[in-house]
């Protein structure tokens, strides 16, 4: 008989990855198998699934991620050992689709979830607006899943645990003007080649608000272009360190004439100085707090895009690689008889308003 469930296409994809590993792995019980889940979101079509492929070796075309799209990677310790498993999750849409965070962010996988938010470096205007959305909205559903979990320990008699917490040491920089995300986060900006190309003053700007933005947050930040094959060597080391517990390297760069590659507590807020500014005098705006005061000194720079730009989603229906020669011409049919149904409901009501 059937099994009747409600788990989600997304939560039976991954209890489908966990059977077929734990079959695979009947012969190694006696090691345990690492699991841990990164979730990327991003810039719309700023290069997350392109670089997801080159992080795993995948030598495919990358396709517009349409909403919220799984996979997973493996990698053996050794010979003959299990391999630990990363479940991957990708965002696409940009902004659009911020409330399927929900989906890859449980109670169950905040211990061992990472998120990697990747920044399209070439479209400065859209940069702020994208980061600050897209980190609200993961950081509000890790909270209501905290707050959730905690809630169901304590109706159990159980002590809470604090599962997305994480833990510094006392000699972290800044440690106490620092607002650390739940979870371990990479910071990538994308498209490098195209950025280095940018009047060196507004590179200074996006260089030194993305330095503070990873330092405020505990982040680690890299700059990276898909053509390089040494950035994509380090952008590969800091994934696998969160995908699969890998050193992710000590090559540190703060200097804004080359690609930033600096992990999480290797700067520090006395080494980023304050805010670049050129023409815009500090005194003059009106900030609550430090976060506050860089973004209107970033957005006076580079005055940010409508937003509801960014809802226009591509139409799946007009997509080249889902064309049905029937369907779409059934479906070509019926918008005519539509726009001709409009038309005809227009002119009603404008021979109704000249008989009133």
């Amino acid at each position: 008989m059937s099994k009747i469930s409600s788990d989600t296409l997304w939560e039976q994809a991954a209890a489908e990855v966990h059977s077929r590993e734990a079959a695979a792995g009947e012969e190694d019980r006696g090691e345990a198998v690492s699991e841990r889940t990164v979730f990327l979101m991003g810039s719309k079509a700023g290069g997350k699934t392109s670089i997801l492929h080159r992080c795993l070796d995948r030598d495919e075309p990358s396709k517009p991620t349409l909403a919220l799209e799984y996979t997973f990677g493996r990698r053996a310790r050794g010979h003959n050992t299990p391999k630990d498993i990363a479940h991957l999750w990708e965002l696409g849409g940009g902004t659009s689709l911020s409330d399927l965070v929900q989906i890859p962010i449980t109670a169950g996988g905040i211990s061992c979830l990472s998120v990697i938010l990747i920044l399209d470096l070439s479209k400065p205007n859209a940069l702020w607006g994208t980061m600050e959305k897209l980190l609200q909205a993961a950081q509000n559903q890790l909270e209501r899943v905290s707050s959730r979990d905690q809630q169901a320990q304590k109706a159990k008699h159980q002590t809470p645990v604090h599962s997305a917490a994480r833990v510094f040491p006392k000699d972290y920089p800044d440690r106490e003007l620092i607002s650390p995300f739940p979870v371990p986060l990479l910071i990538i900006g994308s498209k490098y080649d195209i950025f280095q190309e940018f009047d060196s003053d507004k590179r200074k700007v996006v260089c030194k608000t993305l330095r503070f933005v990873a330092h405020y947050y505990a982040a680690s930040l890299i700059f990276t272009n898909i053509k390089s094959e040494s950035l994509m060597s380090k952008t590969k080391s800091f994934f696998s360190h969160l995908a699969f517990g890998l050193d992710r390297g000590k090559t540190v760069s703060c200097d804004s004439t080359k690609p930033l590659i600096i992990p999480a507590g290797s700067d520090s807020f006395s080494q980023i100085g304050s805010p670049h500014t050129t023409d815009v005098d500090i005194t003059s705006l009106h900030a609550k707090n430090p976060k506050d005061l860089w973004k209107k000194v970033y957005e006076r720079v580079f005055p940010q895009e409508n937003t509801s730009e960014q809802r226009e989603l591509r139409d799946p229906t007009k997509d080249p690689q889902y064309g049905e020669l029937q369907i779409d011409a059934m479906r070509a049919q019926k918008d005519q008889e539509l726009e001709q149904y409009k038309r005809n409901a227009s002119k009603s009501w404008k021979e109704l308003e000249l008989e009133t």
